[in-house]
């Protein structure tokens, strides 16, 4: 191959792709400022905690003790309780979806908790579990406080005051913040969205408008083709990285206990994978509707819903297991979430990097063999 010539070819290319780039003024809206929304809006927006859960109280020991044990449930910024006289009223809200969840608070309740057998019953609706299980631990938490202190002016006496004692550590989120679960996620989607759904469109739509027909008689070669396109979208994506890592630890405080240049160089590599992915899509299929649309469907979708962004792939069944390893986005989201939470994990990094620098490889190929097809 001759160096010269092909570099001289590259550059012309580069330059020809970027004119059209800055020239297409959707795609540099799509490129630039999406980003900035999807962050903002998932960031603020989505949010797995649980708060102002409806919390209904059936309070049939109304003693002073049995008061102020319920009386923690105010303190909880989780928790909006509310006060009902009977059970019957309160599972006549939940049936309405009026509630959450029911304490009962029984009439015996003073009398066995001196004895140190005070029990308390709490009813969840459980047509949302994960909420359900946020609910229990935050009425547990809340009930903890009050029993405690109850306990400790008991003192010693032979009949002490029973008491529930909670002892709660989180790893890797000590502040328990979902915002540092899904801000990383966040990347994954940005970065497979902006590659995919942007360069799906470039062949495609000259093919439609019969630009790429000019270069049949020129002596550009497919690869260069392929690098000369991913070039100019490659500066736009690297744009939307450090939009990304910015928002990350200036705006929702998300911490980084990677190393940075891990964290950058990784998601470089994984960019290449969705920018890879897209100009494959485009090359295959011609036509800018059906392109666009494939990219939706086989990069941002999986990526959303296959990769761990919204659930835990451990409690999927085991086809959905299977094919979310075969996705790209399943490794960088794991591997990013890792960087950012837990910090630099070699063994993770090697693995992950090696996976996604091979599906590089392979889209590249992919793309500049479906280029050579229609180039001869």
């Amino acid at each position: 191959m001759n160096v010269s010539g092909f570099a001289t070819r590259l550059v012309a290319l580069t330059r020809k792709e970027t004119r059209q780039m800055l020239r297409d003024r959707s795609n540099l809206i799509v490129g630039l400022l999406l980003p900035v929304v999807l962050i903002l809006l998932f960031g603020y927006g989505l949010s797995f905690d649980v708060t102002n859960a409806r919390v209904t109280v059936v309070l049939e020991d109304t003693s002073p003790t049995a008061r102020n044990v319920v009386a923690g449930l105010h303190g909880s910024p989780y928790l909006a309780p509310s006060w009902v006289a009977s059970m019957a009223e309160a599972e006549r809200m939940v049936r309405a979806g009026q509630t959450d969840a029911i304490l009962r608070v029984p009439g015996d309740f003073s009398r066995r908790l001196a004895a140190g057998d005070g029990q308390l019953q709490l009813l969840l609706n459980g047509v949302d579990a994960s909420t359900a299980s946020a609910i229990e631990g935050y009425v547990s938490g809340a009930l903890a406080v009050p029993m405690q202190q109850q306990a400790d002016r008991a003192g010693n006496k032979p009949s002490g005051i029973g008491a529930i004692t909670i002892v709660q550590r989180m790893w890797f989120n000590e502040a328990g913040e979902s915002t540092w679960y899904l801000v990383p996620g966040l990347i994954v989607l940005v970065i497979t969205l902006i590659g995919a759904f942007l360069t799906s469109l470039l062949v495609a739509r000259e093919w439609e408008r019969g630009t790429l027909e000019s270069l049949f008689v020129t002596p550009v070669r497919p690869l260069e083709l392929v690098f000369s396109k991913l070039a100019p979208y490659v500066v736009i994506g690297v744009i939307d990285i450090i939009v990304c890592l910015l928002a990350a630890k200036y705006l929702f405080q998300v911490p980084m206990r990677g190393s940075l240049w891990v964290i950058i160089l990784s998601s470089l590599l994984y960019l290449l994978v969705s920018l890879g992915l897209g100009l494959f899509i485009s090359a295959a299929t011609r036509n800018q509707f059906a392109a666009s649309q494939m990219a939706l469907l086989v990069s941002f979708m999986p990526a959303l819903i296959l990769s761990g962004f919204i659930f835990d792939l451990r409690n999927t069944p085991l086809v959905i297991q299977v094919i979310s390893q075969f996705l790209p986005a399943t490794h960088f989201m794991g591997l990013i979430k890792t960087l950012f939470m837990a910090g630099d994990y070699w063994p993770d990094i090697l693995r992950s990097c090696s996976i996604l620098a091979l599906y590089a490889i392979v889209l590249i190929v992919l793309t500049r063999r479906s280029l050579a097809k229609r180039l001869d």
